[in-house]
């Protein structure tokens, strides 16, 4: 996995945020038009992030775009692929014909524009969607899942209070990737900003329940989700081993300098490990 690992969301109508953020740290940035942005400043904000897409430099890190899912999102769509947005993030995707009419869409788009395929990832809000994960970890153009855990917890009726309510919906997000062949889902933003060991804790957490990355809203929080991410050196000598006795096996069965058996599932776990490493 060569994917971004910190994605740092922006709204979007903070224009002077924008280049800001790309020096920020992150891996990728993500321009909000939906939940940071009022619905009074939703043109205002479109616009913005139209111009600063055009203009900015494409070498620097990627740039995704969370559109609305409602009557403004033919509008978001459009400007997105116009302006050369590197991908779409999806709210409240409570199914598969989201996607496929999403997909529609933007191949018409894309067509119009000149512009490559543009990948989506789709978040799973709602009781409804978390029931469609596996239809919607297999829908078209998405690249990872998301769960936007707050509006889920209220949809389910669910009060966080020790951390494990909503274990059981982040898991069959992470089996539904799996089940689907596509990146490991991305780990939910967190409102915990000023409290970096906690943040590093929770993100340590779920990267052990499947994930693989971290949204930040913040960028206090890059630095400890990183921390997070990361393997621990143990870890890394330890996949460095496995993964050398693999391949000196031939990628067959194999054991490490411990003794350990090595397949190919752990010789993944490993691959899996150091690609933690951003």
């Amino acid at each position: 996995m060569s994917s971004p690992l910190v994605y740092l969301y922006v709204p979007g109508d903070r224009p002077e945020r924008f280049g800001k953020a790309t020096t920020s740290g992150t891996d990728a940035v993500v321009l909000d038009l939906e939940d940071a942005v009022p619905v009074a400043a939703k043109d205002s904000a479109r616009i913005a992030v139209g111009t600063w897409l055009e203009k900015r430099d494409r070498a620097g890190v990627p740039t995704w775009v969370r559109v609305n899912p409602g009557a403004e999102l033919l509008d978001d769509l459009t400007m997105a692929v116009r302006c050369g947005a590197d991908g779409i993030w999806l709210p409240k995707c409570d199914d598969r014909a989201t996607l496929d009419r999403v997909d529609r869409m933007l191949t018409d788009l894309e067509a119009a524009e000149g512009r490559p395929r543009t990948p989506v990832s789709p978040l799973i809000e709602t009781g409804a969607g978390l029931v469609n994960a596996p239809a919607i970890a297999a829908g078209p153009r998405v690249e990872f899942v998301q769960i936007g855990e707050v509006d889920l917890a209220a949809d389910l009726g669910v009060t966080p209070v020790v951390g494990d309510e909503l274990l059981w919906a982040r898991s069959q997000v992470v089996a539904a990737s799996a089940a689907a062949r596509i990146r490991p889902p991305l780990a939910a933003a967190s409102p915990v900003i000023d409290d970096p060991e906690s943040f590093e804790t929770e993100t340590r957490r779920l990267t052990g329940l499947g994930f693989f990355g971290r949204a930040c809203i913040h960028p206090r929080q890059i630095r400890p989700a990183r921390a997070g991410l990361a393997p621990t050196a143990s870890e890394v000598d330890t996949a460095v081993d496995v993964l050398a006795a693999f391949d000196a096996a031939g990628q067959g069965a194999a054991t490490d300098s411990a003794g350990r058996l090595i397949d190919e599932a752990v010789a993944r776990i490993a691959r899996r490990t150091l690609a933690r490493r951003g």
